[in-house]
């Protein structure tokens, strides 16, 4: 009887106009713009010592060439920009959920406080999985192929450009479980539903792959797909073992 009293204030939330939710909106968007730039800014200078330990480690011996004056100085700005989004991702997803948290009931609101440090540790996951399984394989690969038929010569732009965007992309792959996990604690999925669509899952995750390949060579789609499905696996056994707890905690309260 207690909870029927004190569960309406808990949830205490007034109607807010179009107006006030624009309002909203920008101040999570600004919140979130400022913190990739804070950590931007703080990357910006140790990115040179960092870009020049990651041609080191995947191009053993291979010269990256400047094309241009600012080729250098535009991709330690983009290196810095897009280490900001991963390095502030959990804020990100952070301001993305209370913008959205007031149409959903207080315990499920609680959960996001759960997933800051689990999508930390699987953007560094993910970020790993790249340097030590992926990135050495793609461009090992690319290179005997260019070499079979012509003469190395990589601009540094482009080059870190590739590198960029496939580490990007498995910090962002990575987050799977914490969006699966999310959708299934608001209802939205199963894992019933996730099991029973896997087939169609792993059909997309291919045809993601190939769309997020930055090379468009099947390696790289494989390496993408892979993890993505075992992600996908994963995620549906984490939510069964939940959706036994959400069950037991909606009967005792």
């Amino acid at each position: 009887m207690q909870d029927t009293v004190t569960e309406p204030h808990a949830w205490d939330q007034k109607e807010m106009s179009f107006t006030e939710h624009l309002g909203e909106l920008r101040n999570r968007l600004l919140i979130a713009i400022g913190t990739v730039g804070v950590i931007a800014l703080v990357l910006f200078y140790p990115s040179q010592f960092i870009i020049k330990w990651m041609v080191n480690s995947y191009f053993h011996g291979i010269t990256l060439h400047a094309f241009g004056p600012a080729d250098v100085i535009f991709i330690e700005i983009k290196f810095s920009v897009i280490g900001g989004i991963i390095v502030g991702l959990p804020m990100l997803l952070y301001q993305l959920w209370m913008f959205v948290v007031p149409a959903v009931h207080p315990r499920t609101r609680r959960m996001v406080y759960a997933f800051i440090a689990p999508s930390f540790f699987l953007a560094a996951l993910g970020l790993a999985f790249a340097h030590f399984i992926v990135i050495p394989r793609v461009i090992a690969a690319l290179v005997s192929i260019t070499d079979a038929i012509a003469t190395p010569t990589f601009g540094v732009s482009e080059t870190l450009n590739f590198l960029l965007i496939l580490l990007a992309l498995f910090a962002l792959i990575f987050q799977l479980p914490i969006v699966l996990i999310g959708l299934a604690r608001l209802g939205i999925v199963s894992a019933a539903f996730l099991s029973k669509y896997r087939r169609h899952a792993l059909f997309a995750m291919v045809i993601a792959a190939g769309i997020a390949a930055p090379d468009g060579n099947p390696l790289t789609m494989a390496l993408l797909a892979f993890p993505m499905y075992v992600l996908y696996e994963v995620s549906i056994w984490i939510i069964v073992v939940l959706e036994k707890s959400w069950r037991r905690a909606e009967a005792s309260a």
